[in-house]
């Protein structure tokens, strides 16, 4: 598609829309397709969850070989750490509605503007698993992390425009569409940290990242301007797949400074992966030249987003009140600059963007087990893809403007002699995430 997600898990929906628009061969009509994706650089573990992400100065159990891998160092014993997520999806699309002119009424034209719907998915699965081992001024971590696991539906009825000089009911209408992913990214890594100093430590960390994305649309003629479109096999117009596959090497790294006794400061880097875009169109029984004619492929490299951070913590003497704030960097615009020129002349726009994150911790060290309670909340900002300058009515709307999404996170630990559970949840206005994480030290 991520602490929560960022997306969600972040958790915001990116939508990268019409990718495939540029790339239909001569005497094919072109089609503008919606393509919804969700993955997280969000940290692992339901601690970070909620803390609300601000996790980079803390880093101080085994999701540190993922978050910043230089808090590794503070782990004394060997670590073993899994954690489960829930995530639930509300990913806004443009379902039809008027481009130009007043509606008539008629059938599915009945509103003056755009019309929006959610498609709404629950998943599950198995977010993390690692194991760190400490041994003198080191500390190494192996580890699985779930960076998307992520799915989405999509169908539109009537996109509609006026053509007011030839009388109030005369329109012509887009095709409608049919839409489908399903998105899978899984990381498996390796980390280790240094400490320099009793207050110094660096991180470096090796990954293998592997990806699974497919995404298919269908497009129907519809029976007439104003009815609903029945979606018959007869009317199928042309079908546009588009898959993002393969593994790539990246690296990360972080550091980690107790610049006071009860201060401490942080970072990251984290490289992206860059895969291969493949994306080909074939007729379907509707169309003009008949059911499986090709209309054109085309093929690129794709490279994910680099996120790189800073942040700071405060830990009370007493060490019942921790607090936490982060800064993110998410180069966004990476997936598309990383496009072939060649291929997609006309690109969408993307920007990079900041997050905020900021947590807290009051631990009850009296009890036992000792209980955490945690509060936090971030900002996502807005990521969506726009259309370029000069794109036509259709891709406008398919690509509406995008809006910052703000997460509001909580969670629960308790800590035993060697066991530690902690529950956290991430909630937005289009992402839920929750999560249970668990480690036992030896």
């Amino acid at each position: 598609m991520p602490s929560g997600d960022r997306r969600v898990l972040w958790v915001l929906p990116i939508l990268l829309l019409a990718l495939l628009a540029p790339f239909i061969s001569t005497g094919a009509r072109a089609q503008e397709t919606v393509l919804a994706l969700e993955f997280s650089f969000s940290n692992p573990g339901a601690r970070s969850m909620g803390f609300g992400g601000a996790f980079v100065a803390l880093a101080d159990d085994a999701t540190a070989a993922f978050a910043n891998p230089a808090g590794l160092v503070q782990l004394a014993r060997p670590e073993v750490s899994i954690e489960g997520r829930y995530w639930s999806y509300s990913t806004p699309y443009t379902e039809g509605g008027r481009l130009f002119g007043e509606p008539t009424g008629i059938g599915v034209d009945t509103t003056a503007g755009l019309r929006i719907e959610e498609s709404n998915q629950d998943l599950t699965g198995l977010s993390f698993l690692s194991f760190v081992y400490p041994w003198k001024k080191f500390s190494f971590a192996i580890y699985r992390h779930q960076l998307a696991n992520f799915e989405f539906f999509s169908e539109t009825q009537g996109f509609i425009r006026g053509i007011p000089e030839l009388g109030p009911l005369a329109a012509e209408r887009f095709p409608d569409q049919r839409s489908g992913v399903d998105f899978e990214l899984v990381t498996h890594a390796v980390s280790a940290a240094y400490r320099l100093t009793e207050d110094f430590s660096l991180g470096l960390g090796i990954s293998h990242i592997e990806s699974d994305l497919f995404s298919r649309t269908d497009e129907y003629q519809p029976p007439t301007v104003y009815f609903p479109n029945p979606y018959l096999e007869e009317k199928l117009d042309t079908v546009a797949s588009l898959s993002i596959e393969g593994s790539d090497w990246t690296w990360s790294a972080g550091f980690l400074w107790s610049i006071a006794e009860q201060w401490r400061l942080g970072g990251f880097y984290r490289s992206g992966p860059e895969f291969q875009l493949e994306a080909w169109s074939i007729s379907g029984p509707g169309h003009p030249w008949g059911p499986g004619a090709d209309l054109g492929s085309v093929g690129s490299s794709i490279t994910a987003p680099a996120v790189w951070g800073i942040g700071f913590a405060f830990r009370s003497t007493s060490g019942r009140l921790t607090l936490a704030f982060e800064w993110d960097r998410v180069e966004y615009a990476t997936l598309v600059d990383s496009l072939d020129p060649a291929a997609f002349p006309a690109p969408p726009v993307l920007e990079d963007g900041d997050e905020y994150h900021v947590g807290g911790e009051y631990a009850f060290l009296g009890s036992k087990p000792v209980v955490a309670l945690r509060l936090g909340a971030w900002l996502d900002p807005d990521h969506q893809l726009r259309a370029p300058a000069g794109s036509g009515p259709l891709l406008q709307a398919l690509r509406p403007p995008g809006e910052d999404q703000m997460h509001y996170s909580g969670g629960i630990g308790l800590a035993f002699e060697r066991f530690q559970i902690d529950f956290g949840i991430d909630l937005s206005e289009f992402v839920d995430t929750a999560s249970i994480s668990a480690i036992y030290s030896f």
